[in-house]
């Protein structure tokens, strides 16, 4: 797989660059304001250094889910302008994805510009499983550039035009943000330094039960949180109230509880509430006796005391998933608790993207305290399973293409 650093050495001034970026952030509802900006930054180090050598940048990105036509509450507009003001010039956004305005807008850029391509997702072949459909596209979108660098590693494992199949039609390369990807999910599979400790969360454990397959025989423990840890309570035959429940996965959870043989922790107390809202009553209860008209919403100070004894001597710490309600300030804690547990260990401490990583930033945690926060949840999830991620593949020139 070559590098930008290849690309670099080669010699990129004057040259059309297609950068891939993951440029996915959230906006807020109200004002269409970027809420957090943590990908765009993320996006920098790959740009800038184009930048610095005299390409010429064309950024192609999504953003959010359109259903394959453009709709204003996707536009690019807010993260184009974001991303001109930490670069530091004017980032024009074209007027559509690989159309007239993006050819005109590309051709006219100078040594060191930047130009951001209208949301790939506002054409329907972006995602299309046509091959035809979304080679049509990836024509188009390569007739932008003499070069292609993906960096969007949140993407690596979707088989999309602007990430699969442009590949296949430019020289292409791995930019600074995926191979730091690929760098530290490398070590967290092959060979981490132990002890080995997982800590998983969100809500459901049918979401992260291949990751749990794949993972438990490799670390020394597993600890589990959030509104999955409820179905494995069950599984030790403990009433979890009206907490949420995946009753199809209470054997399975059963199982993995008895192939652990002790390395999977949970938790000994939960905070519960009688309604799922900020002003709602709560009240500490141990895990094994939730009360049947309460639900759990966050682990409780005891479960943190105990992660955090879990984590203390670790040398390789993988989280993802938060361990409650954390937008809701009642059922933050226990995130909190867990993230700075997490951010002392003195070894390799990975934020596995998505929600944790969202959470670290609107808790007003210290993002250098972590040896690496991912741009990519989903991505990092399917690597760690052993999934092929398409993405990926089309880089490896030993595949052929």
């Amino acid at each position: 797989m070559r590098s930008l650093d290849d690309l670099l050495t080669e010699g990129v001034s004057g040259r059309r660059v297609l950068v891939r970026s993951d440029l996915n952030v959230p906006l807020h509802k109200g004002t269409g304001e970027i809420t957090d900006d943590g990908r765009i930054r993320a996006s920098l180090p790959t740009v800038q250094a184009l930048r610095d050598a005299g390409a010429r940048v064309i950024v192609a990105a999504h953003l959010g889910r359109p259903k394959g036509t453009p709709d204003p509450q996707f536009s690019l507009a807010p993260v184009a302008a974001r991303l001109g003001e930490l670069l530091g010039t004017t980032v024009p956004l074209a007027a559509d994805v690989a159309g007239q305005d993006a050819a005109a807008k590309a051709a006219a850029l100078g040594n060191g510009d930047v130009l951001l391509l209208q949301n790939v997702r506002f054409e329907a072949a972006e995602t299309s499983k046509d091959d035809a459909e979304r080679g049509a596209l990836a024509d188009r979108l390569a007739g932008l550039a003499d070069v292609y660098v993906d960096d969007a590693f949140g993407a690596v494992h979707r088989k999309h035009a602007s990430v699969f199949d442009v590949a296949l039609r430019l020289p292409h390369y791995a930019g600074r943000l995926v191979a730091r990807e690929l760098d530290v999910l490398t070590r967290l599979s092959t060979d981490p330094d132990r002890p080995y400790v997982v800590v998983l969360g969100g809500s459901k454990v049918s979401d992260k039960l291949a990751v749990i397959e794949a993972l438990l025989p490799k670390v020394d423990r597993l600890l589990v949180g959030g509104g999955m840890c409820f179905t494995f309570l069950a599984a030790q035959d403990h009433g979890v109230g009206s907490s949420l429940l995946e009753a199809d996965q209470v054997d399975t959870c059963r199982r993995l509880l008895a192939e652990a043989g002790g390395r999977i922790v949970l938790p000994v107390d939960i905070l519960c509430a009688d309604r799922f809202a900020a002003d709602a009553e709560t009240s500490l209860t141990p895990a094994d006796a939730i009360p049947d008209d309460l639900m759990g919403l966050d682990i409780g100070p005891l479960t943190v005391d105990l992660f955090t004894a879990e984590l203390v001597d670790a040398r390789t710490v993988f989280w993802n998933g938060p361990m409650g309600v954390f937008e809701l300030a009642p059922f933050a804690a226990g995130t909190r608790g867990v993230a700075e547990a997490v951010s002392a260990v003195e070894g390799l401490s990975v934020v596995g993207g998505g929600d944790s990583a969202a959470a670290v930033r609107q808790l007003g945690l210290d993002e250098d305290a972590y040896g690496h926060i991912s741009t990519g949840g989903g991505a990092s999830l399917e690597y760690l399973e052993g999934r092929e991620l398409p993405g990926l593949t089309v880089l490896d020139d030993r595949s052929g293409s």
